[in-house]
């Protein structure tokens, strides 16, 4: 039941992130602001210490933490092949485009980006409740903004209104897709180290390389790092509660 509900949550939290996309376009930035601090909170207040509990004894922290930069470093290898494989394929179907991940294509990996944010839950959620109800907070701080990237990505390329929201549902269905696949199978305990240190890198990178710049991209203002702050300082309150 929790996991539906967390489900349902990740889908309110990218449709209204896109539905906002459309409204308040010169606010989000303090939004994406404190989302960043969320992600990032998680993976340096809950991820990479959990990862060091679960494998230190069996791997060493320091093999644990290289697997968070492996993490890091492999889902910024997949960014950048996706980015270049998106702006070639742009230039084909329409030469005079900015290079860009655009329109179906740049939507179709922003959904498979939020599948792999369900499959984060899940399998959180297989290590402890704990970690798993941090994880999903941080997802779904993260929802938002994948909400707003959606509308931003398929409208800039001078989709209709109507395709640009089916879109964004099956971006918001994502989550469901990725969580629902975890029941399908069990992680062996002693792999749980190796993956909470990969999520760490991937939240990493996806915080500091993606929602950081993207807040900052036309406000550069001293609220919008106040929001960071106050995003990493909410997640590291919710660790410490969570026990």
């Amino acid at each position: 039941m929790l996991l539906l509900l967390i489900a349902c949550a990740a889908f309110a939290s990218t449709f209204t992130g896109g539905l906002l996309a459309l409204r308040l376009h010169d606010k989000l930035h303090l939004i994406l602001g404190f989302s960043a601090g969320a992600v990032i909170g998680v993976a340096f207040f809950d991820l990479m210490p959990e990862s060091i509990a679960f494998g230190a004894a069996k791997a060493g922290a320091t093999a644990i933490l290289a697997w968070t930069a492996t993490g890091f470093l492999g889902y910024l290898v997949m960014d950048r092949w996706l980015a270049l494989h998106g702006a070639t394929h742009a230039h084909a179907v329409a030469p005079d485009a900015p290079p860009a991940r655009h329109g179906p294509f740049g939507a179709a990996v922003l959904c498979a980006h939020s599948t792999l944010d369900g499959v984060a839950i899940g399998l959180a959620f297989q290590a402890s409740h704990a970690i798993g109800l941090v994880v999903a907070i941080a997802v779904l701080a993260h929802d938002f903004s994948d909400g707003i990237n959606t509308m931003n990505l398929v409208m800039r390329n001078g989709a209709p209104r109507r395709r640009a929201l089916s879109w964004l549902a099956a971006d918001a269905l994502a989550p469901a897709l990725g969580i629902a696949s975890t029941l399908l199978y069990s992680l062996p305990p002693a792999k749980f180290g190796v993956v909470l240190g990969l999520f760490a890198g991937f939240f990493l990178y996806l915080g500091a390389s993606d929602l950081i710049p993207e807040s900052y991209h036309a406000h550069p203002k001293l609220l919008t790092t106040v929001m960071t702050l106050i995003g990493a300082a909410v997640l590291y309150v919710a660790v410490s509660l969570a026990g």
